[in-house]
């Protein structure tokens, strides 16, 4: 049996989109189911990240950090990053514009999508940073635009990655972060 003509396909909008239950993703029209609630090691990892990148902010007033927010890309196409940092904007119901970083916590059912539809919309978005964390390796794969393109900039086990050129002088501590699962 072949592949589903994309014709064949319901295509769906942001207004029947903010009507379902449960958690989904749009892109392009498809509605993607997302996984049941994520693991310890996903939760855990996601508030780290968060508090590590809060903290480093602190100072700036234009900035925020935020989890589990849509970020409505087009009227067909609303994303969830794991987190967020927002400047410009402090109200809302979703993402308006292209955050600072974005950063997806990889887990086996989201591979496919955080590591090639996901990086290629935000890369397309213009999102500067575009971060991949693997919870089962301890490891940051972090992307930084380059023109039009990303380029990894390095995988980080340990150590600290300030995001030079960010509005906030966004940081994150990856020791910070990973210590408690080593």
């Amino acid at each position: 049996m072949g592949a589903v003509k994309k014709e064949y396909l319901p295509y769906y909008t942001y207004k029947n989109y903010i009507q379902w239950e449960g958690d989904w993703e749009l892109i392009d029209g498809t509605a993607y189911a997302m996984a049941p609630s994520p693991g310890f090691d996903h939760q855990s990892i996601a508030m780290l990240i968060g508090s590590s990148l809060t903290d480093s902010i602190k100072s700036c007033k234009n900035c925020m950090v935020v989890s589990e927010m849509d970020y409505k890309i087009s009227d067909d196409t609303i994303l969830r990053p794991d987190i967020a940092l927002v400047c410009g904007q402090r109200d809302g119901a979703y993402i308006k514009k292209a955050p600072s970083l974005i950063v997806e916590i990889v887990s086996q059912s989201s591979t496919l999508r955080d590591e090639k539809i996901k990086h290629s919309i935000y890369e397309t978005e213009k999102v500067p940073f575009y971060i991949l964390v693997y919870p089962k390796d301890l490891k940051a794969k972090i992307y930084s635009l380059q023109g039009n393109k990303y380029e990894k900039i390095v995988d980080l086990l340990e150590g600290s990655f300030k995001f030079d050129g960010s509005e906030c002088d966004a940081k994150i501590d990856f020791n910070f972060v990973f210590e408690r699962f080593r």
